[in-house]
This record gives C-alpha cells, structure tokens and sequence, in this order.
C-alpha cells in the first residue's frame, strides 16, 4: 500500500472523528459548559492552578502525554508487520483513547482538579480511592524510570542531541517570563524560543557534541550503541542521574515558570517536525519495505494478541492520559469547552505521530541505513537489521533509533543534511521524553503527598520530600540491570509499562462511568473501551507474570503481582457499587480552603 496514502487517510480520519465524534462526546455525553466556574479559576494560586489560554494549555497537554510513548511502542510493534500496528493507532485513538483522555478531564474539572485517584475515591467508595492511588504509584514510577532511560539512551547515541535539548530548559523560562511577567503576545517569544533551539541543534549536530563516552573512556558496540558497564562508569547511569535531577527541581517549581512555556515551544518543535516528515514522504514516498504481518516471526516473540495492545499504549490509548488530565491539564482550562481541543484532539494527534512512526519505521527504514559493519543496508535488509533477529535481541536503542534513521532519512529527502535530520528527530524525541518525564515527577508528587494524607505519614505531605520519594522510586526502577549492566533493562521494562499502562485505562474508564451512571448520562460508549482494557491487558500480564517467573526476575514478578491483586480489587469495590450508583450523587467535595466560589456543576447543573 502507498505510504503516502495510508498518512492522508489516517490524518482525514482524524480530522472527521474530531468534528464528528469528538462533538458528540462533548455536547451530548458530557454537556461541556462555556459558563461552568473551572479549577483554574475558582482555586486560582498561580502555582497549580492558573487560568491558561487554550493553546498553551494544548501544548502543555500534549508533549506531556506524548513523549516518547507513541515513537517506542509502534517502533516495537513493527516486528509484527505494519498493518496491525496501524489499524490499532487508528481506531484505537479515535473510539478508546480520546473517550477516556476526554472523560478524565470532565471529571477532574467538576471535582475542583482533583486528580483521578480522588475522584475515584468519591464516585465509586473511600477504598477505591486507596487502591487506585497504589496503582498509580506504582504506574508513575514505570513511567519515569522507563522515559528517564529512553532519554539517557538518546543522548548515549546521538550526542548531538545534548545541546538542543538542554538549551530549551532556558529558553522555556525566559519564554514563561516574557508572557506572564511582561504580557506579551505568545507567538513571537515563543517562535524565537523554537528558532533558538535549532541554531543549537545545528551547533549540536557540527561544532559541540556532547559525548559522555568519550569524555569516560567508555568503549562503543557495534552500529554505536554505548556500551552498558556496571556502576557509574555507563553513561546512560549518569545521564539518568541527571535527568532525575533535573525532574525533581522542575517538578517543584511553579507551572507557568517551565512547564507550560517548555511545553508550548515544545508543541511548536513537534509541528516543525511532523511537518517535515510529512513533507518528507511526499516527496519521497518510501515504500513499505515491512510485512504487512509478520507470518516469520521468531519462536521468542510474544503473540500479537493480546501484546499488540500493551506495546503501543500511547498513540492508540494510555492511562497515563487521565493522569495528566485530572493531575495538570484541568487545573489550567479556562473555559469548560476548551476540553474537547485539549483531550481529544490532542489523542488524535498524537495517534497521527504514531502513524508517521510506523511508516518510518516500515519504509523510512529501507531507504538506507549503515549496518554493524559500516556497510549500506537498503530495503528490506535495512528493515530487517533491526527488525530480523529474535525478540530478545532486540534493544530499546535499536527501536527508538528504527524511528530516529527513518525519520531522517524521509527529512532528508527534501535537501536537509542527513547529519541534520538526524538531530531534528532525536532533540524531537528527547524533548518529548523529557516533557513526559517530569510531568509524571509533578504527578507523582501529588499521588504520594495524597497517599500520604490517607495512610497518615505526615513526612511525605511536603512536597520536596513526596518530589524526592517520586525520583528516588523511578531511578531504583530505571536502573534496573539488563542484559549488559545497569540501565540495560529498558526493553524489559517496557511490557511493564504497557500494560500497568492499560490497566489504569481500563480503571479510569470504570471511574468515568461511575460519574455518568450517578447522573445518568449515557454509559453504553464506554463498557466496550473498558471492558476491553481491563481484561486485554491483565491477559498481558499474567503472561509476562509467567514468563518473568521462568526467567527469575523476581521484581517484575512482583509488581506484577501486586498490581494484579490491586485491580481485582477495585474491579470488585466497583462491582458492589454498581447497582447502587445511579441516580445517586457522589460524596461532596471537601470544603474549599479558601473563602469564595460556589460549588462546582456536573452535566445538569447539580452539584458535584
């Protein structure tokens, strides 16, 4: 199939779902309100919550829910051919991700931006509220330990990555100044902000790489993939340390001074790029040099069913959306019909970057590639240099660099220097990641300050110490020992980040349909989603439980474990609640801390 027409396609299909089943949604299922009183305004702090502009708030919206989610998964699940990746992008984004991002920021918002975890606790009973905040624990700490470590590989490989990367931190504050302090207008700071970064990229790329192995003396492999030694002396170790740095004091600081201006210029990098890779393929039109569906598989690999749909989490559905809904997003909207362009329509771009992840990884690829041994690799030997072994074979830096050499070489086709393009995409990537990684920090913080409350350990109420708990778990995880050390355990990781990824899905759906079934709003939409992202991904699970207890990795197995017992659990709090619930409002709201505002409206203007 032409890989031009399977991008025009994917993106008209977005584009209608949004005008068409995203209104639904909005207007008739969840009565979105242009006069409602928000979070933002009526707890206004200028810390948390802080009335933002709605393009800013997208912005912010989507490179945190996107990060390198969307690029990793599809890049992995391209071992199974190109067409059941993509199908699962496509409907998966329109009919089950943007439903449950949309439903998460609903509710957060009419519970005064209470995080998923409370609102959990008022829907459904005070129990579930404890269980789903251990389960987001535990789903946050997957999160950061695993995009700490995607970001530390990046930079291990492509050095010249490290400069675009960080000079963006600065810039976003000075951008973040300039609009709030200075009031001015957002486009122009935040176009120089974006031009700035690739004047570093270019400076990056020719002049100033920064290359860890050189600097410690540590040996390469084969096809540049850093070596991963014990202790301190691996790079990808000491770049995770300074990521998880960097996240705890990002993490603390007020939104509007890094957040949400990094995020913006962010959201603009991310346009430049799709674009570029759009034009791209128009002008290249690669073909597809991937099987449509992987008949040659290798014995190790996993069934396609049920793991196509906990390796791509992101770009199709993830949980961690309604974490970034109901913990950031609905604390800065403005305006209550803002949701709709916010959760929907930033899924739906994000399933279009996972369409274009998939067409680079399945035909970019093939346009050529160095392989092991320096020579030049084109179709599909090139696919199958990365794709071709066995599962196990396969390394994180491999299939994020599937996406990075594919990508570059369709920028490369309208005249960019290779070497360029390559920079393009990886500071992309990277910039992504990080815009995820100390989001879920900030989101940790709130989970573990809220557990605090409930299990009455008053240490981790301060918001420095619940930072320090969050980046200390992620690290513990992200270090991890693979096959070649500490920090080598990343694709070990990943199948426990898809599917603790799902599962809190298929949780916060249950969460959502509670709050419609107690004001008795249509519910049917959502027990299919649900139904099917709560026993899909447990069937994962108690797979890969299985094959974690072969292999002796007694930790996964564990956590898997736990998780497992947890959702059970909840599942069972709400299934004794369920007959019970309609018609019935929830627990009130605590009172508010400060004087003023009348009490937030669910969708007939009753009080939530």
């Amino acid at each position: 199939m032409d890989t031009l027409v399977i991008a025009v396609l994917s993106g008209v299909g977005f584009i209608a779902a949004y005008h068409t089943y995203g209104r639904f949604l909005a207007r008739k299922i969840f009565n979105l309100n242009p006069q409602a009183i928000v979070p933002a305004r009526e707890l206004e702090d200028g810390v948390d919550f802080v009335p933002t502009r709605p393009g800013v708030v997208f912005g912010h919206h989507f490179t945190s829910i996107a990060g390198t989610g969307p690029i990793v998964g599809p890049a992995i699940a391209v071992f199974w051919g190109w067409l059941p990746a993509l199908l699962w992008v496509v409907f998966g984004s329109i009919f089950i991700g943007a439903v449950h991002d949309l439903g998460a920021l609903v509710v957060s918002m009419r519970s005064r931006g209470q995080t998923i975890g409370d609102v959990a606790g008022r829907m459904i009973s005070p129990r579930a509220r404890l269980l789903f905040l251990l389960i987001l624990f535990l789903a946050l700490t997957v999160v950061i330990g695993v995009f700490g470590l995607v970001i530390a590989v990046i930079f291990s490989i492509y050095p010249q990555t490290v400069l675009g990367v960080w000079i963006s931190l600065p810039v976003a504050v000075v951008v973040g100044f300039l609009i709030y302090k200075k009031r001015l207008p957002l486009l122009p700071p935040s176009l120089a902000a974006l031009a700035t970064i690739y004047v570093f990229v270019y400076l990056g790329t020719y002049f100033w790489p920064v290359d860890l192995e050189r600097l410690l003396g540590i040996p390469r492999l084969a096809g540049g993939e850093a070596a991963f030694l014990p202790g301190l002396k691996s790079a990808v170790v000491v770049w995770t340390g300074i990521l998880l740095v960097y996240c705890f004091v990002a993490s603390t600081l007020p939104v509007w001074t890094l957040l949400q201006p990094r995020d913006y210029v962010n959201s603009h990098q991310l346009i430049v790029a799709l674009g570029l890779l759009f034009l791209g393929l128009l002008v290249a039109r690669p073909e597809l040099v991937a099987p449509a569906i992987n008949t040659h598989a290798p014995g190790d690999a996993p069934p396609l069913f049920p793991f196509l749909f906990i390796t791509i989490a992101c770009g199709a559905v993830s949980g961690f959306h309604c974490l970034v809904s109901s913990g950031t997003s609905s604390k800065q909207i403005s305006n209550e019909r803002d949701a709709q362009f916010v959760a929907y329509g930033a899924m739906l771009l994000e399933g279009a970057l996972a369409v274009l992840v998939i067409i680079a990884c399945s035909a970019g690829l093939g346009m050529g590639i160095t392989g092991s041994g320096g020579e030049k690799l084109l179709g599909e030997a090139a696919w199958a240099s990365r794709y071709g072994g066995t599962w196990k074979g396969m390394s994180l830096a491999a299939q994020v660099g599937a996406f990075v050499d594919g990508g570059a070489n369709m920028i490369a086709a309208l005249g960019i220097p290779l070497a360029m393009a390559v920079g393009i995409v990886a500071v992309m990537v990277a910039c992504f990641a990080a815009t995820t990684l100390d989001t879920a920090t900030r989101l940790q913080r709130y989970v573990i300050q809220e557990l605090s409350v409930s299990l009455k350990v008053p240490l981790f109420i301060d918001k420095y110490w619940a930072t320090g708990l969050a980046v200390a778990a992620g690290g513990a995880l992200a270090l991890l020992p693979g096959p070649n050390g500490p920090g080598s355990g990343g694709l070990i990781l990943w199948p426990l980040f898809g599917a603790v990824n799902q599962l809190l899905a298929g949780l916060a759906f249950l969460v959502v349909a509670f709050y419609l079934i107690r004001y008795r709003k249509p519910v049917g939409l959502l027990i299919g989603p649900a139904l099917l992202m709560i026993v899909i991904p447990a069937w994962a699970m108690w797979s890969n439980i299985a094959e974690w207890w072969r292999e002796g990795k007694w930790l996964l197995v564990s956590m898997g474990c736990f998780i497992e017992v947890l959702q059970a659990w909840m599942i069972l709090e709400g299934a004794m609640m369920w007959n019970r619930a309609a018609g019935v409002l929830p627990a009130p709201l605590p009172p508010l801390a400060t004087a003023g505002g009348p009490p937030l409206s669910g969708p007939d203007g009753r009080s939530c």
